[in-house]
């Protein structure tokens, strides 16, 4: 993996835990807190899921199995 793709990809992750977060604040307004929470599931758990991919490939680099490109 690139660097620059690796810094791109932590943006992402980045903003998909904050738009879960926005989301839900919004949904809460015109829903129960429960439902709010369902329909700002999906992209809390593809935000945490690209946290824990790049996470791995991070300690894969460290660890000089698969170091990231220039």
């Amino acid at each position: 993996m690139r660097q620059n793709t690796f810094v791109k990809l932590s943006a992402l992750a980045l903003g998909l835990v904050l738009l879960s977060f926005i989301v839900m604040g919004l949904s809460r307004l015109v829903v129960s807190a429960q439902t709010a929470k369902l329909v700002s599931a999906p992209t809390m758990l593809a935000g945490g899921a690209l946290i824990v991919l790049l996470t791995v490939q991070s300690a894969l680099a460290v660890a000089g199995i698969r170091p990231l490109e220039e």
